[in-house]
């Protein structure tokens, strides 16, 4: 189970209050134990005290990542006000000797809401952001890197090979903006929002680019299998794209490594996006439609899902009772979302008749 130590830096004063804020944690949760099933008998599992000068400690606390959250929290509301307040928080690769989780169950549930809240198995909503906010990022890589997975998909379905497109899935960078721009949503964080959103057009308008004049160069032949499967909206695709966000949302609250969850990620998004380019750079516009159509569901039924993920995690936006704004752009981003999704059944709908559409 992965470990984290919260490291932490207070005045040499505040050292008997932060002890009794983890023997008032520690006692709290004793009791509870009595009752409740999957309680960790000792979330804390180890605390050290060392002297930086005359008059500052610093405190380092071993704790499960998974129960870090809560006492993040507690430890903001009670030392936030300190001059210089900082919170480390460090992953643990191993620890000597062994941890490991211990929960005592008993048929007699009382507090449901604090059982739920000792059972989610996540990352603490700080580190989260942190994680998430790095990956949406545009940098130089992430630039080069949608380049060549765009060219590598266009080769791939040019010469109806799998494999390479499943090479181009894999150097995709998609996961980290739409995961961002999920977690933006859930969080209401605009700030957030505008970075993942400009990281994400950048980088989908780029691989268009590419593509559409890759298509304008290549014979392309709208029959390929791997092209003309594109060329539709099943409810499949939206079956996987939905399937794709929830997965891309769980490598990152889990801490698992997000490398394979991104080719799901990249199977809903970066074929459809060079599908559409290749058949536009080639004149086949009507072709193109329905393959960037598929692309647009997918894109919102990613975030839809990763906003819907994040929500049943437990991740809403930070609790400021002075503050009400993030409740307020977390409602207006999801009605956007939703708004976007009912137009594109619109169009789907109206594009039945035409063939580009199959809803069966």
């Amino acid at each position: 189970m992965a470990l984290r130590s919260i490291e932490i830096t207070l005045p040499e004063g505040r050292k008997e209050q932060i002890e009794e804020l983890l023997s008032e944690r520690k006692e709290a949760l004793d009791v509870r134990m009595q009752r409740i099933i999957g309680v960790w008998k000792h979330p804390v599992r180890g605390v050290m005290y060392s002297r930086l000068s005359e008059e500052q400690i610093l405190v380092k606390i071993l704790v499960f990542a998974e129960e870090s959250e809560s006492l993040l929290k507690s430890l903001q509301e009670k030392f936030s006000d300190e001059e210089g307040f900082r919170i480390n928080i460090i992953p643990v690769e191993a620890s000597i000797p062994v941890e490991e989780m211990e929960a005592k169950s008993s048929p007699d549930i009382v507090d449901n809401s604090v059982a739920k809240e000792k059972k989610s198995f996540r990352l603490s909503r700080e580190e989260l952001y942190e994680d998430i906010s790095t990956a949406a990022m545009l940098t130089g890589v992430y630039v080069v890197l949608v380049i060549l997975s765009s060219i590598v998909a266009a080769i791939g379905l040019w010469n109806n090979s799998v494999a390479i497109i499943i090479g181009a899935m894999v150097i995709a960078p998609l996961l980290g903006p739409n995961v961002a721009l999920s977690l933006a949503a859930a969080l209401g964080d605009i700030k957030l929002a505008r970075n993942a959103l400009k990281t994400n057009v950048i980088g989908l308008a780029i691989a268009a680019a590419f593509s559409i004049i890759m298509g304008y160069f290549l014979a392309v032949d709208p029959t390929i299998p791997e092209i003309e499967s594109r060329t539709v909206v099943g409810l499949d695709d939206v079956l996987l794209a939905l399937v794709s966000g929830c997965a891309g949302t769980l490598a990152f609250t889990s801490g698992a490594p997000a490398t394979l969850i991104g080719v799901a990620v990249a199977v809903a998004l970066l074929p459809p996006l060079v599908t559409s380019g290749l058949l536009l750079g080639s004149g086949y516009t009507t072709l193109a439609y329905g393959a960037f159509l598929l692309f647009l569901v997918n894109i919102i039924s990613i975030n839809l899902a990763g906003v819907g993920t994040f929500l049943v995690q437990g991740i809403s936006p930070w609790n400021r009772p002075d503050d009400k704004m993030p409740k307020q752009h977390l409602q207006f981003i999801a009605l956007v979302i939703v708004g976007l999704l009912a137009i594109l059944s619109i169009a789907v709908l109206r594009l039945w008749e035409t063939g580009l559409v199959e809803l069966i």
